[in-house]
C-alpha cells in the first residue's frame, strides 16, 4: 500500500541530545527521602558546576553516553544527622485521604480492588483477542505494516449496497498489531474509496499532532488493496473496553416513550424524572466538560471535530470520553477546488457546537427522539422540568442560532464551578489508583524474590551435582521455603495464612537480623539462623545460578 503519512510512523526513535543528558536524568530518578527535609540550596546548574570550583561536599561527576563525554555535579544533600529510615519492606497502610474515601469497608488490603482488577483484566482479553482465520477468510492476515486482524463490530455482507449513515461509505473496524513497534491500533477502513488527491494530508499531518485526553488519536493514514479492492485505512489509537455512547445512553427503545406519538383516548405516562428514567445531572456535566475541552483543543489548532455524535463519541471506564474518527470526514470530503483546505474550517466549527447541543440534549432526555425537530419543545420542557437553568441555558445557546460566530469558550461561564467539581472527582480518583498501585509494587518486588527462590528450591541437578539443592546453603532455603508453604495445625492440617508468607518475604528481602528456627522433614534436627543469614545464602546461591546461565562457570 501507499503511505499517505508525511509525519513520524507510530514508532519513534529518542535521540540522545543536551536535553536528555546523564545529568538531568539522573537528578530525575528516584529522590532520596532525606532530600525533603534538607534546603537545596547547592542546586547550581550544570554548565556552572563545570566553570566553578565546586564547593565543599561537592563532586564533579563525569560520564560518556554515545560519544558524547557529560560533567555533572553530585548535589544529593546529606541525611540529616538522627534520621532513622526502617531496613526492611512492608505494605503501608493506606493514605488517611484514601482510606476514608473508602466506599468499601471490606476492600482487600494486599491487592487492588476487585472491580479496578476486572477492568484492567477485560482490557487485556479485549487486546489480546484473535481471530481464526478460517472461519472469517474475508479478513486479510496483513495491510499495510499491521497484522492480526480481528474485528471490532460486525463485518458488513459482502453483497451489502447501502451506504453507511455517518460517511457516506461503507466502513469497517479492526484491532491490529503493528509491526513497527508491535503496539495494538484501531483500523477505520473505508470500503471501496480511492484517493485521487493527497493534498487533503496536510489536514492529516495537523490531526496527527493533536494528543488530547479526550480525543482518540490519529496516528497515520494509507491506501491499501489488501481487502480485495481500493480501501482507505486511518488508524488510530486502540482503547480496549470502549464502548460507543450511542450503545451506552441510546440503547434502550423504552427510553423514546415520552416523545412517540400515543393512539386516541391513551394518556401520557409518568414524567421522567432524574435517577427515574433520565441520566444524574452531574454525569451530564462530566460529559459537558469533557467534550467541550476536546472541542476547544481541535477548534485552537484549527480544525473541526465533524464527528460529534453518540455513534462517534467512545466511553471508557464509567465515565471517560473520547471522540473518535476524527479527520474521516477532512479526507473523504475534501474538496481539490478549493486552493486553502482550511477555508470552511469556521463553517464546520459553528456546526460543531450545534452537534455539541444535540449531543446534550439527547443525554437530558435520555432519548435520541428528544433532538428530532417536532419534538423540542417537549424536549425543552423536560429539561426546564428536571435540570438547573445553567444545563438549559447552555442547550438554548448550543442549539439557537446566533447573529455573531461563536466559540466553545462561550460556555465556559455556563460550565461554572463545576469544572472543579470535575477536577476534584478526577484527582481522587487518581489518589485510589496510586494507592493501589503502590500495593502492586510491593507485590512485584515479592513476586521477583519467589521466582529467584523457585530457581532455587528443588533443582535436581546442577553441575552435574544431582545433591546441590539438598545441601549447603541451598538446604537452608530448602527449609525456608517449608516454613513458607507447608507448615501444620497442631491437628495436623494444613496452616494457610498469607500474612505469614508476606511477613517472612519481606524479612528476607530486607535481611533482618530476627532469628528464625527452621525445623528438617524428619523432624530430628533445628536450625536456628536469622534471616540476615538467609538472605546472604539466598543471593549467593542466586548469582551462582546467573554465573552458570551465563557460562561464567
Amino acid at each position: 500500500g501507499m503511505s499517505l503519512s508525511a509525519g513520524s510512523s507510530p514508532l519513534h526513535s529518542p535521540k540522545i541530545t543536551p536535553h536528555t543528558s546523564p545529568a538531568p536524568r539522573r537528578r530525575s530518578h528516584t529522590p532520596n527521602p532525606a532530600n525533603y527535609m534538607v534546603p537545596t540550596s547547592a542546586s547550581a546548574s550544570v554548565a556552572n558546576a563545570v566553570s566553578q570550583p565546586p564547593s565543599t561536599g561537592q563532586v564533579i561527576q563525569k560520564e560518556t553516553v554515545g560519544g558524547t563525554t557529560y560533567f555533572y555535579t553530585d548535589t544529593t544533600p546529606a541525611p540529616v544527622t538522627g534520621m532513622v529510615f526502617p531496613n526492611y519492606h512492608i505494605y503501608h497502610p493506606a493514605a488517611p485521604h484514601v482510606a476514608y474515601m473508602q466506599p468499601k469497608a471490606n476492600a482487600p488490603s494486599f491487592f487492588m480492588a476487585d472491580e479496578l482488577r476486572q477492568e484492567l483484566i477485560n482490557r487485556h482479553l479485549i487486546t489480546m483477542a484473535q481471530i481464526d482465520q478460517a472461519d472469517i477468510p474475508a479478513v486479510p492476515a496483513e495491510v499495510d505494516s499491521y497484522h492480526s486482524l480481528f474485528p471490532l463490530e460486525p463485518l458488513p455482507p459482502p453483497n451489502r449496497i447501502q451506504k453507511t449513515s455517518n460517511f457516506g461509505y461503507i466502513t469497517s473496524c479492526y484491532k491490529a498489531v503493528n509491526s513497527k513497534d508491535d503496539l495494538p491500533y484501531c483500523l477505520r477502513r473505508i470500503h471501496g474509496f480511492r484517493l485521487i488527491n493527497t493534498k487533503c494530508m496536510v489536514l492529516v499531518d495537523m490531526w496527527k499532532k493533536i494528543q488530547h485526553s479526550n480525543i482518540v488519536t490519529l496516528r497515520e493514514v494509507f491506501t491499501t488493496k489488501a481487502f480485495g479492492e481500493h480501501s482507505l485505512v486511518f488508524a488510530y489509537d486502540f482503547h480496549a473496553g470502549g464502548e460507543t455512547m450511542m450503545s451506552r445512553h441510546f440503547n434502550d427503545p423504552s427510553a423514546d416513550a415520552y416523545f412517540t406519538k400515543r393512539k386516541w383516548g391513551q394518556h401520557d405516562g409518568p414524567l421522567p424524572r432524574q435517577h427515574a428514567g433520565l441520566l444524574p445531572e452531574s454525569l451530564i456535566w462530566a460529559y459537558i466538560v469533557q467534550l467541550s475541552s476536546a472541542l476547544r483543543t481541535i477548534h485552537t489548532a484549527g480544525l473541526a471535530c465533524r464527528v460529534m455524535d453518540p455513534t462517534k463519541i467512545l466511553v471508557t471506564g464509567k465515565t471517560r470520553l473520547r471522540v473518535n474518527c476524527v479527520g474521516i470526514f477532512d479526507v473523504l470530503t475534501f474538496d481539490n477546488s478549493q486552493n486553502n483546505p482550511l477555508a470552511l474550517m469556521a463553517q464546520f466549527q459553528q456546526a460543531d457546537l450545534i452537534s455539541l447541543g444535540k449531543v446534550v440534549l439527547a443525554l437530558a432526555c435520555n432519548s435520541l427522539s428528544g433532538i428530532q425537530r417536532e419534538n423540542l419543545q417537549k424536549a425543552m420542557e423536560l429539561v426546564t422540568i428536571n435540570y438547573s437553568s445553567d444545563l438549559k441555558n447552555l442547550i438554548l445557546y448550543l442549539l439557537t442560532d446566533q447573529n455573531r460566530l461563536r466559540s466553545v469558550n462561550d460556555i465556559m461561564p455556563m460550565i461554572g464551578a463545576r469544572f472543579y467539581t470535575q477536577l476534584d472527582a478526577a484527582q481522587m480518583r487518581n489518589d485510589v489508583i496510586e494507592e493501589d498501585l503502590a500495593k502492586e509494587v510491593q507485590n512485584g518486588r515479592l513476586f521477583r524474590l519467589l521466582a529467584k527462590l523457585g530457581t532455587i528450591n528443588e533443582r535436581p541437578e546442577f553441575q552435574k551435582d544431582p545433591t546441590w539443592s539438598e545441601t549447603g546453603d541451598r538446604y537452608l532455603l530448602k527449609l525456608f521455603r517449608d516454613h513458607l508453604f507447608h507448615q501444620v495445625t497442631e491437628a495436623g492440617t494444613p496452616w494457610i495464612d498469607l500474612s505469614h508468607i508476606i511477613s517472612c518475604l519481606n524479612k528476607l528481602d530486607a535481611g533482618v537480623p530476627e532469628k528464625i528456627s527452621l525445623i528438617s522433614r524428619d523432624e530430628k534436627s533445628v536450625l536456628v539462623v536469622t534471616y540476615s543469614d538467609l538472605k546472604r545464602c539466598f543471593e549467593n546461591t542466586f548469582q551462582e545460578l546467573i554465573a552458570a546461565a551465563n557460562g561464567q562457570l
